[in-house]
Formats: structure tokens, C-alpha cells, sequence
């Protein structure tokens, strides 16, 4: 008897590719299946409760991402990233990133500072646990999404919302990036992103992003490398 795979719930909606992409995303990115696993497309189907069709279209899309990688007759696997990726997707997001800061210092609003400020509140709270990691991971990527909201860019939001699979799935594979010194770092560097766009100071924003960005770029590759020895 086949054992559906676990961490996923049913789907009820028949023609259902869309609603099946955004539970394999979302599990992907939560660490239900890890980079590397080999993906059951009938054990997904029959968990989900849907027919194998939207799966395989949901699959399709997902390697389009560049989160699921399809093998000719060996399987479906969950992305694994080298370090090549990792500096290719944070350099394309550091240009991103500073486009929408210089925009985003002209425009930005009190209450998307307001915003902005609460979550600084509680990404200064080092997290505990996986739990915790996942709580502020979220933060983390809501915190920086403040950035393409007030930069008022429709067509940027939507590039950088593509990459931002990427950056998740490239955190899933260090999974100690907010600890000790690392995590001290990261708040300094929030701290001064917001207090920069507060100032609406756009050298100073994009020089504190930029630093940011280079900064998890290479504590990502040097977490990559030390897990894979």
C-alpha cells in the first residue's frame, strides 16, 4: 500500500494546477521536502487529492523556477543550489534591491515606514529553534518587500517576486544563517536600511542594501560549502 507523503492537505477543487503549484511551493520553501528529495508525483496526487495532471503542470512550473529539477528517467527531485547559483541570484537581487530603494526613498509613506519599523522590532528578537527561523525568515522577506511596495514598480515587483523563490530555497540550504554574530550583523544592517530610507538618503540606502545583500551572499556560500564537507 502506497503511504501518500506527508505535510501537505487535501485539495478539493477538480481542475486544480494553480492551487497544487502554490502547496508544492510553499512546501518546498518550508522545508517539507528538502533540496535533493526525490518528489512522489503519485503520492503528491493522492495526498492532495487531485489526478495526476495539474501535478505534473505544477511540476513543470516549479522547474521553471528553478525550484524543482526534472530528470529524464531518473525522477523528480527538489533543487539542490551551488554556489555559482547562490552569487548569480543575490547579484540580480542586489540590482534589483537598489533600483527599488532609489524609488522607494523618494516615495515611501509614513505608514509603510511605520510598517517597516514594527517588523525591525521583531527581527531584533534572535529566533529559536526551526520555528523560529521559518517566523523570521518571513519577517526577513516582509521587511525587504516593504522596498518594492513603495518603489510603486509593478513590472519590478513581479521580477523580483520570481527571484525570490530562489532566495528562500538558497536559505533552506544553510539553515544557520541567523545565529551569533551573523544575526548581530543582519539587525545592524536592517537597522541602518530603515533609518537610511527614514532619512530618505538614497546613496546611503543603496550603499546599506548593497553591503547587506553581499554580506548573506557570502554567508550563504561559505554555509553551502561547510555543510557539503
Amino acid at each position: 500500500m502506497r503511504v501518500p507523503q506527508a505535510g501537505l492537505t487535501p485539495i478539493k477543487r477538480q481542475r486544480a494546477s494553480d492551487e497544487v503549484y502554490a502547496a508544492l511551493r510553499q512546501a518546498i520553501l518550508t522545508h517539507v521536502f528538502r533540496p535533493g528529495e526525490r518528489l512522489q508525483i503519485q503520492d503528491i496526487s493522492d495526498k492532495l487529492g487531485v489526478s495526476l495532471t495539474p501535478v505534473r503542470q505544477a511540476i513543470q512550473r516549479l522547474s521553471t523556477e528553478g525550484l524543482i529539477e526534472i530528470h529524464p528517467r531518473s525522477g523528480t527531485y527538489v533543487a539542490k543550489l551551488s554556489a555559482e547559483d547562490i552569487e548569480e541570484t543575490f547579484d540580480i537581487r542586489c540590482a534589483l534591491e537598489c533600483l527599488a530603494a532609489e524609488k522607494a526613498a523618494e516615495r515611501i509613506s509614513p505608514p509603510l515606514l511605520a510598517r517597516m519599523k514594527e517588523l525591525l522590532e521583531s527581527l531584533n528578537q534572535e529566533p529559536a529553534g526551526e520555528a523560529g527561523v521559518r517566523i523570521h525568515e518571513a519577517g526577513n522577506s516582509a521587511f525587504h518587500a516593504i522596498l518594492l511596495e513603495a518603489a510603486g514598480n509593478r513590472r519590478l515587483s513581479e521580477m523580483y517576486e520570481s527571484l525570490e523563490a530562489n532566495i528562500q530555497i538558497a536559505r533552506v540550504h544553510v539553515a544557520e544563517g541567523y545565529r551569533g554574530s551573523r544575526f548581530k550583523q543582519e539587525r545592524a544592517e536592517h537597522q541602518e536600511i530603515y533609518r537610511a530610507l527614514a532619512a530618505r538618503d538614497v546613496p546611503r540606502v543603496t550603499a546599506a542594501l548593497r553591503q547587506h545583500i553581499q554580506r548573506a551572499k557570502a554567508a550563504l556560500i561559505a554555509g553551502l560549502q561547510d555543510s557539503s564537507r
